[in-house]
Parts: C-alpha cells; structure tokens; sequence
C-alpha cells in the first residue's frame, strides 16, 4: 500500500515548515492529580509533577475512522466506562501529544514533557502520536498520514535530542525487563496490533538515528 508513495516520497524536498496545529485537550488539575495516582500505582513513584524526560516515540491509530470522534475520546479528564480493557488500570483518561487526521493535518494535543497515557509501561517515558483510523481492524491509513508521521517524528527528535526509540504501539512488549518498562503489575496488559507493520516498515524507511524496538522485524 505504502511502497509507490514511499518512494515518491524519498525522492521529493519539501521546502515549507512542519505545520502543527493547536488543538489542546483538557488537562487541568485534576488530571494531573490523577496521572500522579496512576504514575504511583504503576510506576511505584512518588512525583510532584507528570514532567517526562522522552525516550520512545509510539505510533498509533485509533480505531475510529473520524477526526472528531477520535478527538473526543481523548478530551475529557476522566476515563469513560466503555473502555473496559483499561478501567481497572485507574481512572484518568487516556491522552496523546499529537493526533493526524486522515488527510495529513496534524494536531498537537497536549506538551511534549507532560505524561499521557498511551501505552502500558512506556508512558513515563514516551510521546505518542495517534492516527486516525483502523476502524474496524482494516489497515487503511493513507499516504498523507504517513508522510505527516515521517515528517513529525523529525521534528520532534530536533526537538527533544533524548528521543531515541520509534515504535509501532503492538511492539510495547519488546520493553518489558528493559530498564524503560516501568510496569508494576504483571497482569495488566492489552493486545495491541496498531497502527500496522508496513505502516510503521515505510516510516522507519524514511527516519535515521532511531533504534527500533528490541523484538522489531523490519518488513522489505
């Protein structure tokens, strides 16, 4: 799917700047109060603030094929109680730095050095980026999605020198026993397959200085 743009791609110079929309989500208080309560269930840490040093970009979709329903499910401080594979992982909800809507536009959500919860045991330590899309398990994130993904993991490790990971959200595992897994409950863990294998083999195509997840296979 991804292959004649990829090239198409490697061969182009974009000359204009990344632009990144503000979109923030709600993130008062009371989610920070409630991110430090996950951070000490989890992580088995006592923090004065959610303040993250990043390691790990994780890529994503989110299994919803609109923009504005994707959004809305990150919006809110507060868990809702449809997402059953993740409540009794505690009560704020889940949240994301950036969000790109199928025809490319991204949207930072939240600051780069704030916590959000995206990924088990990783969370502490990572910047997520959601795609729009995968909604009912079909592979079918489009061309200006991953351009915008190539271009924005670039811009954030020009930004944050301590990046050094770009995974694709099925690969979270790879961590575990590695001294960036900060899970404290062997129990809690969901199966992951987003965003998909080639999506994330045509990113790291077009990326260098990264290190794939420990247990990554590349698809050429």
């Amino acid at each position: 799917m991804y292959k004649f743009f990829l090239l198409t791609l490697l061969s182009a110079v974009f000359l204009t700047a990344l632009e990144i929309r503000q979109t923030p989500i709600e993130f008062g208080q009371k989610r920070v109060e409630l991110t430090k309560e996950y951070i000490k269930s989890h992580y088995n840490l006592d923090v004065t603030d959610i303040k993250i040093v990043p390691k790990i970009i994780v890529i994503h979709h989110t299994a919803i094929d609109d923009f504005g329903s994707s959004l809305s499910c990150f919006k809110t401080e507060t868990l809702s109680n449809t997402r059953a594979d993740i409540n009794k992982g505690g009560t704020v909800n889940v949240s994301t730095h950036f969000m790109v809507e199928r025809d490319g536009t991204i949207h930072q959500l939240m600051p780069l050095d704030m916590m959000a919860r995206h990924v088990i045991g990783l969370n502490y330590n990572s910047i997520g980026i959601e795609n729009v899309g995968g909604q009912n398990s079909k592979e079918n994130l489009t061309p200006e999605q991953l351009r915008a993904n190539i271009e924005l993991v670039k811009e954030i490790k020009s930004r944050i020198p301590t990046i050094e990971y770009v995974i694709g959200h099925y690969e979270y595992r790879c961590f575990e026993g590695s001294e960036l897994w900060l899970e404290a409950d062997n129990k809690y863990r969901t199966i992951k397959d987003d965003p998909s294998r080639e999506f994330m083999s045509a990113i790291r195509e077009s990326i260098e200085g990264f290190k794939d997840a420990p247990c990554a296979k590349r698809d050429r």
